[in-house]
């Protein structure tokens, strides 16, 4: 039998404010992310800007807190310059890190239109690979002056009166990557001096922003920590953020790897936040470097050959593959082709909210988390319809009760270890060892006198009892449990059947003097909430 788990929560321990960006979101225009999902002028719920009207009211009716936008590796190429203006007169370019046209019909303009109909705040990208520093204060003096200058009055003459007054600016995009155009893979402080210049420049036009400037792509790079450290050096005292990606990847099957894939989120985070601290002493600064998950997601697939030996080049052999009949892609916004991942909606979901919750426990110094996928998570799509998938209701429950302040929550619980494997010769991760299968995180919403503590059942065979101990939160009352499972991990909604997986009341537990008595079931989503009396 499965040996009881036992959460506990205390006021007196809390980690840190929680910033509703946490709960954000990701688009870059890959395959039909924009042309199909966001933009088709064709499709019967079209605005007069071409924009789906069935996807801004789903993604509205979610209350999404921010976007990131417009990229991705497609900023590195990208002219905002060219995408503003009467359509009829802007620039159709390529696109190197996706082989595919770009036509301008969504240009800068729209994307920041797009997020005020979403009602979402956007997160902007600047080109730091072709683009230049003079480049970068145009963008936003364009965006952001009131008006009375060539850029400001260009974008009243473009039809928007007031500025967007985006706050938050990336400095590029993972402009450590090989694969990155204009990459300053191999000259981390000429980025960095770069980053210092163009977040000094863009602040003196607007006082009000924040920017966020690249870490190492992910913790398999080379150079990584050193990379950033470098960087970091340069700029310390002009950013805000360190931006950071991360992709989790597990072997097929593998759902322990899946799930227990947050470990390596933590370990990422731990290592960021003591670098970022060792600068700024250092420096001798009295500010904190925040920190900026703008894209991240997890899955499973499959192992290819290795090939030891070769160090260094392993990391850009596939960047420097030249195809000779590799032919550029134009994508028909009304051509929109389904694609589902393999399996059902409860895995993508779980591992989703797993990531969500390392954030969460270290929502003192993680302040943005954009998912990659987090907009097709909020709203599935096709190119006729929209609905609800089982991400949707978890996402949305962490935007809801995800709010206050992240508490220390102690997990005591079975475990179990991971084995070290290698996805290819990058994606390499090392063995953990005592896992706990109840994986958990906890907010505290002062003002509304809420506790909200959320659980994942690791374990694909047991299900088990649990004991909350809240009982240092005086007069508080358990509200209710809500879980998300099934038996069959093949399953899905869809449009036809929307309601397969969805939140349910579990009625088993037992409150009584602070502590609750419930259970969870193999592969489940809990949420257990209390409110003061």
């Amino acid at each position: 039998m499965a040996r009881e788990a036992k959460i506990t929560v205390h006021p007196s321990y809390e980690t840190g404010e929680i910033s509703p960006r946490l709960f954000s979101t990701f688009l870059e225009p890959i395959g039909s992310m924009v042309n199909g999902t966001m933009f088709n002028p064709k499709h019967p719920t079209a605005d007069e800007q071409g924009f789906r009207r069935d996807f801004i009211d789903a993604l509205k009716a979610t209350d999404m807190p921010a976007v990131r936008l417009p990229g991705g590796n497609f900023v590195s190429a990208w002219s905002w310059k060219d995408s503003i203006g009467p359509k009829e007169e802007r620039k159709v370019r390529l696109d190197p890190a996706w082989h595919q046209y770009i036509t301008n019909e969504v240009g800068h303009d729209e994307y920041l239109q797009w997020a005020e109909k979403v009602e979402a705040e956007p997160l902007y990208t600047i080109n730091l690979g072709t683009g230049d520093m003079r480049d970068a204060m145009d963008i936003v003096e364009y965006t952001n002056h009131e008006g009375g200058t060539w850029w400001s009055d260009l974008r009243r003459k473009n039809g928007h009166e007031k500025p967007y007054d985006v706050k938050t600016w990336y400095l590029g995009n993972e402009m450590d990557g090989p694969w990155q155009l204009g990459s300053w893979d191999k000259d981390p402080r000429g980025y960095g001096v770069r980053a210092n210049e163009v977040s000094k420049a863009i602040k003196w036009i607007d006082g009000r922003i924040e920017t966020a400037v690249c870490a190492s792509s992910a913790s398999f790079m080379d150079h990584y920590p050193q990379w950033e450290e470098t960087v970091l050096q340069e700029c310390y005292d002009s950013v805000d953020y360190l931006s950071m990606h991360h992709y989790h990847s597990a072997p097929p099957g593998d759902i322990k790897a899946l799930l227990g894939g947050s470990a390596y989120y933590e370990d990422f985070i731990n290592t960021e936040v003591a670098l970022c601290d060792l600068i700024g002493a250092k420096c001798r600064s009295p500010k904190k470097i925040m920190l900026s998950f703008d894209e991240y997601g997890a899955m499973m697939r499959p192992n290819t050959p290795l090939h030891p030996g070769y160090g260094y080049h392993n990391m850009i052999r596939a960047h420097y593959r030249f195809d000779p009949e590799r032919k550029y892609i134009l994508h028909d916004p009304d051509k929109m082709e389904d694609r589902f991942r393999p399996g059902g909606d409860l895995l993508q979901m779980l591992s989703m909210l797993s990531i969500q919750l390392a954030f969460l426990r270290h929502a003192d110094r993680v302040k943005i988390g954009c998912m990659t996928g987090g907009l097709g998570a909020l709203c599935s799509s096709n190119h006729d319809h929209v609905w609800k998938s089982a991400s949707h209701y978890a996402y949305c429950q962490m935007m809801e009760y995800a709010r206050g302040t992240s508490m220390r929550t102690a997990v005591e619980s079975e475990t179990f270890d991971m084995p070290g494997y290698a996805i290819d010769d990058t994606s390499q991760y090392t063995g953990k060892e005592g896992m706990n299968y109840i994986d958990a995180a906890s907010a505290w919403d002062k003002e509304k006198e809420q506790l909200a503590v959320f659980v994942i059942n690791r374990s694909e065979e047991n299900e088990y009892p649990l004991t909350l101990d809240v009982k240092g939160f005086e007069n508080y009352t358990f509200v209710g449990h809500q879980e998300m499972c099934t038996t069959d991990l093949d399953v899905r909604n869809t449009f036809e059947e929307p309601d397969v997986i969805k939140p349910v009341a579990n009625e088993g537990g037992v409150f009584e003097n602070g502590v609750l008595k419930t259970h969870v079931k193999p592969l489940s989503w809990n949420v257990l909430l209390l409110k003061k009396a």
